[in-house]
């Protein structure tokens, strides 16, 4: 299934993210609840991840205009007459804009939120393909 989330600017900037969405194992439709956005020079990801390491439990990846996020929530809770945990793995993969610059992207956790933000780079909309000639 895919999403246009922002509404196309006068200014022609394209469809700022366009995204496939994958299940959460027990059920919910989205374990990982995801906002996106532009701002001046950059765009801007947020996920809800509260109850996971950053150091451990996040890793995000690109591969071509694909980002991936996956996480894995472990936690545990404990009385004196009951325990239980609370877990799973999830994951969201969001395709990029061709202006997104993904060789500098930063990402950040803070609070239970996980910020991801990419900045732009010109691209050139308009392009003249050339026409070779062949044969006689």
């Amino acid at each position: 299934m895919t999403h246009h989330l922002l509404p196309r600017p006068s200014m022609g900037l394209p469809d700022i993210f366009q995204m496939f969405e994958t299940e959460w194992p027990f059920g919910e439709r989205h374990a990982m609840r995801v906002e996106t956005y532009a701002e001046k020079d950059e765009f801007v990801i947020r996920c809800e991840l509260p109850g996971v390491d950053p150091d451990k439990d996040i890793h995000i990846n690109v591969e071509g205009n694909q980002l991936k996020i996956n996480a894995e929530r472990k936690h545990e809770e404990r009385t004196d007459r009951h325990s239980e945990f609370f877990y799973g793995s999830f994951s969201r993969t969001l395709l990029l804009p061709t202006s997104c610059n993904t060789d500098d992207i930063n990402a950040e956790y803070e609070a239970g939120i996980l910020t991801i933000r990419i900045p732009r780079r010109e691209v050139e909309m308009r392009k003249e393909i050339p026409v070779a000639r062949k044969g006689k």
